[in-house]
């Protein structure tokens, strides 16, 4: 939402030519007026291609996907249709699908206003597996990958830095059979508490949204407002009960997690900085500032930092300065929860203020240093200890972490009707 500039070449890039681009409808210009004249657009581009045949139907069944990211790392997965009814966004939710982070509810209902009249779904959601013996996904590639190209549907470089991506139908019952085992395997009680070392009386979770929590939350809300006008015998099949999604093993060697940084735009460092003392004193915690000379300097002593228990070190830069947020005997678990609980307060006091969610640390120093911005660099929690804190704690804070940077993420690519 930053960058518009990267939405504006991917228009050109695209203009004159069939492009999912045209089927949805990027967050950058949401509240830039005009919506309801894009979401009309969407709505009749979905239409026009269904019926040029420009979108290929296929059979029933799963898609295999390799993704090659511009950095060379490959990841997994497969992409499958979800059942809403076993998926719960709610804070403190047991479900069997549940979210990784907090949702805001604010963000949902102009999503529900583009898919409400949809007739596909492109999925931008990525879900976790915790999968540490790799039963589900990648026995199944190997399979695929020794077949050779008959199981091919596509195979081709990715625009923008994207990488390459490779996509197989599994249309073969054996292979779809094996998948379904393992998943179900996969939620066993037995194997659930062996693994997280828990009782009878949590809840099993199977899938964790990594990415897209709101595109996920968004279709769960449009079929609690159609279920209501449907008979009882259309409710187990309707294709809008179902979300598409990307499943991929946490354990997958190509998926990193990537911090999820912060800048604020109009907004006083030294306004910032005393409330921020007084908001962790007044919380039993005990801030503190370090002003450093270059980034090299702020680096180190936050290295330093972190070495000592009890310490979030949050790293901060602004127009002309380095400096380093120091909060001793912290109530959260993890710095994004310390610094977050902090933000949410100062923002509600300061209308003025912007707070944008970033991917990458170049593009917090651009934007961090501009005049009356501040950039914060977030640190990321271990991947592996994901499901267990989700499991006995509950979504973390949002905007935690993200699967790999920006170019990394899913491409709008597979559609799925839903009317």
């Amino acid at each position: 939402t930053s960058e518009p500039e990267y939405w504006k070449k991917v228009e050109e890039l695209t203009k004159g030519y069939p492009s999912t681009l045209n089927m949805i409808f990027p967050e950058v210009y949401l509240g830039n007026g005009n919506e309801d004249g894009r979401i009309l657009s969407i709505n009749r581009t979905m239409h026009e291609y269904l019926e040029k045949g420009i979108l290929k139907p296929q059979e029933p069944g799963f898609i295999y996907i390799n993704r090659s990211t511009s950095k060379g790392k490959s990841r997994k997965g497969i992409i499958m249709a979800l059942d809403l009814e076993k998926y719960d966004y709610a804070k403190g939710s047991q479900s069997l699908i549940r979210a990784t982070e907090g949702t805001v509810t604010e963000r949902i209902p102009p999503r529900v206003r583009i898919r409400k009249n949809a007739e596909l779904e492109l999925p931008h959601v990525m879900i976790l597996i915790d999968d540490p013996g790799h039963t589900v996904i990648e026995p199944v590639a190997e399979v695929i990958e020794a077949a050779g190209d008959s199981y091919k549907l596509y195979d081709f470089e990715l625009m923008m830095g994207g990488g390459h991506i490779k996509g197989y139908k599994i249309q073969d019952e054996k292979l779809i059979l094996k998948i379904l085992e393992a998943l179900d395997k996969l939620a066993s009680r037995e194997v659930f508490n062996e693994k997280y070392s828990v009782g009878n009386d949590k809840s099993l979770l199977l899938f964790a949204v990594g990415d897209g929590n709101h595109s996920l939350a968004t279709a769960k809300e449009c079929w609690n407002l159609l279920k209501e006008t449907l008979p009882e015998s259309e409710l187990k099949n309707h294709p809008a009960r179902y979300a598409l999604v990307e499943v991929v093993n946490i354990h997958d060697t190509g998926l990193e997690f990537e911090p999820i940084h912060r800048v604020a735009f109009n907004v006083d460092k030294n306004d910032f900085i005393n409330e921020a003392k007084n908001y962790y004193s007044n919380n039993g915690m005990s801030p503190s500032i370090i002003e450093c000379s270059s980034e090299g300097e702020m680096l180190l002593k936050a290295q330093e930092l972190k070495s000592k228990a009890s310490t979030h070190v949050i790293r901060c830069i602004n127009e002309d300065s380095f400096f380093i947020l120091a909060v001793g005997n912290p109530i959260h678990n993890i710095e994004v929860g310390t610094f977050q609980s902090f933000l949410d307060e100062y923002a509600k006091k300061h209308e003025e203020i912007k707070i944008d969610y970033i991917h990458g640390d170049d593009a917090v120093k651009k934007l961090g240093s501009r005049k009356g911005n501040m950039g914060f660099f977030l640190p990321v929690p271990a991947k592996e200890d994901l499901f267990k804190t989700v499991i006995l704690e509950g979504a973390l804070p949002r905007k935690t972490f993200s699967m790999g940077e920006a170019e990394e993420k899913r491409y709008y690519l597979e559609c799925r009707k839903i009317k």
